[in-house]
């Protein structure tokens, strides 16, 4: 019997994968196509073409833009048809692979088509979320993004807004204004280490006054 929680956290992550493959080709160019990919339960590995490391606007960018898409709702339709007729409609197909006269179509509409056997959600919302949590070079002009989808996603934010409040409790503050009572202790600590300063200055020269004397 097919884990049908384990099969569907697979099936967003493997959905959001084609969402990140057209936010990249949206943001960065066409020439950004897949050079690999691992689809994991709620977890995803994307390696593409690029020559340099992604700004933080770029990453920032490619995640509003799938997490735009997931919101949106929209259908996702697996057909088959004929490889012609996928080429027609601009589907992707992957450099390297071969395919035979009748191909099987991802088209999430509006978003992206791909040749694709891999098993999919119904609709984009079902992904629930993405994250990008890093963005890292594999070999010579071929980057890597590696995200979380669904209930991963969802950890790693409570996880960190775990992070937040409990520094925000170790300052005494409230986790919207952590920042602003960092910077608070910042300024504290350079006025004390300043008036220790004139006081070690304060010191010594008295010391030297008594040995004088």
């Amino acid at each position: 019997q097919v884990d049908a929680e384990r099969r569907q956290a697979i099936r967003r992550a493997h959905t959001a994968t084609h969402l990140l493959h057209a936010a990249l080709r949206k943001v960065l160019g066409e020439h950004a196509l897949q050079a690999g990919s691992v689809v994991e339960p709620d977890r995803l590995r994307f390696d593409f073409h690029h020559r340099k490391p992604l700004t933080p606007e770029e990453l920032q960018a490619i995640e509003d833009d799938i997490n735009r898409n997931i919101l949106a709702a929209y259908p996702v339709q697996a057909f088959e048809t004929s490889l012609q007729e996928a080429k027609d409609m601009g589907a992707i197909a992957l450099f390297g692979e071969k395919y035979g006269e009748r191909v099987r179509v991802i088209r999430i509409d509006g978003v992206s088509a791909e040749l694709c056997g891999g098993t999919h959600l119904a609709n984009t919302s079902e992904i629930g979320l993405l994250k990008i949590v890093a963005e890292t070079s594999v070999g010579a002009n071929v980057r890597r993004i590696e995200a979380y989808t669904g209930e991963r996603a969802r950890q790693w934010y409570e996880e960190r807004w775990q992070w937040l409040r409990q520094g925000a409790e170790a300052l005494e503050t409230q986790p919207d204004r952590l920042l602003a009572a960092i910077d608070e202790m910042k300024e504290r600590i350079r006025t004390l280490e300043r008036r220790l300063q004139e006081a070690e200055e304060q010191q010594a020269l008295r010391q030297i006054n008594e040995l004088l004397q």
